[in-house]
């Protein structure tokens, strides 16, 4: 051991033995993961807020992945679909003492409405208190309207957060932690809200740092300086899985690896040529030997965190390279005897754009230009900025890019989809998503989703638009993300939240 680690050890045992134990409920709790607090205004650092157990919304989510009760306990839609109506939960404190009312609900999400943010994008006429309840008025009918009150950034906060201009001056929220620190951009702390309208957690303290350097991170957890420790790279789970005094966790997110298709590029337009470079991916393998979670194979866009959007293939997550080859073969592609297919005279040749930001994207563009060279397809990776897509996207000049797309944004990606691919022939697809690629059937479902509020409707279109994208693939999915993180052993009750809303610190307790 080294000099430095033996004299921690030493410090550590003389201050146990000179020291009372803490009380298991005020023993504190040290969160740390990569992402800035950047201030106190949920506009910006909101997911933080949120998953710390500082903040609230209006609505919630559900196990399912479903809009729940949140700080509203019900609400309604009138027949028009145009009058929202969300009756707020009875004895609900802020964290000041002051009580939640339809008012002050109203006043945080039209301060929320004004700012950057998921009810930007809402067709919002206006925003009443109305007794115990608060009434949303549309322009036009806008079903995932609830979805969207679950996004961090409408969190409701005290009259007393706010300046005159809107201006979040101090965090005042509801949740079961009342936040007592905050340092930008790394470090806050919060303590046990008393006045909690919902059960009280039983650990007392927590804190939440933010470390850029995963490394530095897997190393906060072998040494005990942090008891959760979220977003490990691949190669520390291997050593941190060692440690006994470590639990190790996983759990898909609603982020997935995609290829974005230039399908009127003349190689890409046949549906066919694209289901055969979908087949010519060995997604275990990518999964397995760079992302090292098998798990993470994708053989469809959408994860099961995302409910009626999941379809549960399986098919094609190790490849079917055989499948693959007879694909080509039916297109008129033949080999040419140097490895490289050829049709008329051309030869099929690709460039597959991706960017570093995510320093495992690379990684799999490489892989795929591995696995496709044995389908006879040269591939070229250009690696550039994350910007290099979508500008590629708007002058045409993009046949291929590797990208990772969050349709997690909310419990309900209808928004994210119909920026995607809900386009026409005019203006097929988004940035992110399809390019010269529409589905009249497609557009109309997404449409009707927009608009019809009935939950067996929506679960039925919601499958018949990833079954149509699955068989089009505009895009390709090859992985899934995986959340992970390294926790205390002496911590019960940990788990990971799907949709990164919460750490669920209030489910935690210290083993006696």
């Amino acid at each position: 051991m080294p000099s430095s680690r033996r004299l921690l050890a030493g410090l550590a045992l003389a201050t146990s033995l000179i020291s009372p134990p803490l009380l298991a409920d005020a023993r504190p709790l040290a969160v740390v993961a990569p992402w800035e607090v950047t201030g106190s205004d949920p506009s910006t650092s909101g997911y933080i807020f949120g998953r710390m157990g500082i903040a609230e919304t209006l609505v919630e989510v559900d196990a399912e992945g479903r809009p729940a009760p949140g700080l509203a306990s019900d609400w309604a839609v009138d027949e028009e679909g145009l009058s929202w109506r969300f009756v707020l939960r009875d004895g609900v404190l802020f964290h000041d003492g002051t009580p939640l009312t339809a008012e002050a609900v109203a006043a945080s999400l039209r301060y929320a409405q004004a700012k950057p943010g998921m009810l930007s994008s809402a067709p919002i006429a206006a925003i009443e208190a109305d007794g115990d309840a608060v009434v949303i008025t549309l322009e036009a009918p806008f079903a995932p309207l609830p979805a969207l009150l679950t996004h961090s950034t409408t969190q409701i906060l005290a009259p007393a957060a706010y300046a005159e201009d809107g201006r979040v001056e101090a965090m005042i929220a509801t949740g079961p932690y009342r936040l007592t620190e905050l340092s930008p951009p790394q470090r806050l702390t919060a303590e046990r809200f008393a006045d909690y309208w919902g059960a009280a957690p039983a650990i007392e303290a927590v804190s939440y740092l933010a470390v850029g350097r995963g490394e530095t991170r897997a190393l906060m957890a072998e040494s005990g300086d942090a008891d959760i420790v979220f977003t490990l790279d691949p190669a520390s789970r291997g050593r941190l899985a060692r440690q006994e005094r470590l639990a190790l966790h996983a759990e898909p997110l609603p982020r997935t690896i995609v290829i974005k298709v230039n399908a009127g590029h003349p190689f890409l337009a046949d549906e066919t040529a694209r289901r055969a470079l979908s087949q010519a991916i060995d997604r275990r393998g990518i999964a397995a030997g760079l992302l090292r979670d098998p798990e993470a194979a994708a053989p469809e866009l959408f994860p099961a965190s995302l409910g009626p959007w999941h379809l549960g293939l399986d098919g094609e997550a190790g490849g079917d390279p055989a499948a693959a080859q007879g694909l080509l073969d039916d297109l008129g592609w033949q080999a040419n005897g140097q490895g490289v297919r050829e049709r008329d005279g051309e030869p099929f040749r690709l460039t597959l754009t991706t960017f570093a930001d995510r320093p495992e994207l690379p990684l799999v563009a490489t892989a795929l230009q591995d696995q496709w060279r044995e389908l006879g397809i040269d591939l070229e990776v250009a690696v550039g900025n994350a910007s290099g897509i979508p500008s590629g996207h708007r002058d045409g000049s993009l046949e291929l890019g590797l990208a990772a797309r969050n349709y997690g944004l909310v419990p309900d990606p209808l928004g994210t989809l119909s920026d995607d691919f809900g386009g026409d022939a005019q203006a097929p697809g988004g940035d992110w998503g399809a390019m010269n690629w529409s589905d009249a059937e497609v557009t109309a479902w997404l449409d009707t989703l927009r608009h019809d509020a009935d939950p067996a409707t929506r679960a039925e279109l919601a499958g018949r638009v990833a079954e149509r994208l699955n068989q089009a693939m505009p895009v390709i999915p090859v992985a899934w993300y995986q959340q992970t993180a390294a926790v205390n052993a002496e911590l019960e009750g940990f788990s990971i939240d799907p949709l990164e809303r919460s750490y669920r610190l209030e489910e935690l307790t210290w083993t006696p």
